[in-house]
């Protein structure tokens, strides 16, 4: 390895214990998850057991309660935590992403009695969750959702199909937005639906371009049963729960960017020193140096962004916008920094045998998931503008 190696990302982090977890995470990043990942992404296999490691190590509830075997970590931290191994493997960490976002609702909005029920099994006892929200009629425009449940007696019976569903079918429990009342955003609710209850299935995982390893399935609701104190917060509430927690995985999703761009552009910086042409490396080729320039500053500049976000958030402060626009630019920039990691390494790049194509693929689905980046822009058009057709 050339002495211009790429090094660990120098992190500024809070407090001890918080370096402490994140070289927790590197030991588990680089000992179980980094061996396997470009294999186990190929074959399209789902690696629970490093779900279940994260959780028995407490790294599956960052950012909750350690009343409830949460890590009480401010997102500052928690968002590093996932850019450490989104660099990885994206499918671990957009999949702690999404376990925390469906964990969210319970944690936020959920009752003391629910919570103290709930909460331990999800954040440290080895499950794993998924948020229902969108539908195969309703992406973008999720408050128009179909997915229905009627009251009858105490119970809510749940009838509809998801869509685009993270963990589908594999997931333990499942974070559900279904309509209880009028037409709009005011008539839907949550509830929490335990993965084993009857009339509950999925469809096969769809067939993805990236992240093979991550299922992403529809999931069914065939007249599913449950009690209504497995309803989340108020009846009508729950459109508003999900924006809310969209707000803060967007930040998980711009925080996975950084880590697939970063691991991109470590990937060409190697490259580049080794590889020789014409009788040096290509890395003391002006055009490829600023390529390589390039890319650092875009990676740190979504770093700073999320980070921003993150902090304001700690602090209990409005974060929307910034959120917005952390994953608008994380996003976008992970795009260009993998798409040049694979121009640098030429023909090479091309081919599975390095890892640069892999992550070009997989940055494209970051531009999408958890609202596209054209609605990241109408958002954070509207808290510059106020909204549209006023």
């Amino acid at each position: 390895m050339p002495d211009r190696a790429p090094q660990p990302v120098d992190r500024q982090l809070p407090t001890d214990e918080a370096r402490d977890v994140i070289s927790l995470v590197r030991d588990i990043a680089q000992r179980e998850i980094a061996p396997k990942a470009a294999e186990e992404e190929d074959a399209g296999r789902f690696p629970r057991e490093v779900f279940t490691l994260l959780s028995e190590s407490g790294l599956l509830g960052l950012p909750y309660d350690s009343e409830y075997g949460g890590g009480e970590q401010p997102y500052e931290v928690y968002l590093q935590v996932l850019e450490e191994l989104a660099a990885v493997r994206l499918t671990v960490g957009l999949g702690v992403s999404v376990h925390t976002l469906a964990s969210y609702a319970l944690a936020t909005y959920g009752s003391k009695q629910q919570q103290v029920e709930h909460l331990p099994a999800m954040l440290g006892g080895g499950l794993l969750g998924a948020y229902c929200l969108s539908e195969p009629a309703s992406g973008s425009d999720a408050a128009s959702l179909r997915t229905k449940a009627v009251r009858e007696g105490d119970d809510w019976v749940i009838t509809g199909t998801k869509a685009w569903i993270t963990h589908g079918g594999i997931a333990d429990f499942y974070t559900v937005m279904a309509r209880t009342g009028e037409d709009g955003p005011r008539g839907i609710s949550a509830f929490l639906v335990p993965a084993d209850a009857a009339g509950l299935s999925a469809a096969a995982p769809e067939k993805k371009m990236g992240m093979k390893g991550s299922p992403t399935a529809q999931v069914h609701f065939d007249g599913v049963r449950v009690g209504d104190e497995r309803r989340i917060g108020e009846e009508g509430q729950g459109f508003a729960i999900a924006l809310s927690a969209l707000d803060s995985g967007r930040l998980g999703i711009a925080a996975c960017a950084i880590g697939v761009a970063q691991a991109a552009l470590d990937e060409a910086v190697t490259y580049a020193t080794e590889r020789r042409q014409f009788g040096k490396p290509i890395a003391d080729f002006q055009g490829l140096r600023f390529m390589l320039a390039d890319m650092a500053t875009q990676i740190e500049a979504g770093r700073a962004l999320y980070l921003a976000a993150a902090r304001l958030r700690d602090a209990g402060r409005p974060f929307a916008k910034q959120a917005a626009m952390a994953k608008l630019h994380c996003t976008d920039a992970a795009m260009k920094v993998t798409t040049d990691a694979v121009q640098i390494l030429g023909g090479y790049g091309y081919t599975a045998d390095f890892p640069a194509e892999r992550y070009m693929r997989e940055a494209k689905v970051l531009q999408i998931v958890e609202g596209t980046n054209q609605i990241q822009r109408m958002v954070i058009a509207r808290h510059l503008a106020g909204p549209e057709g006023r």
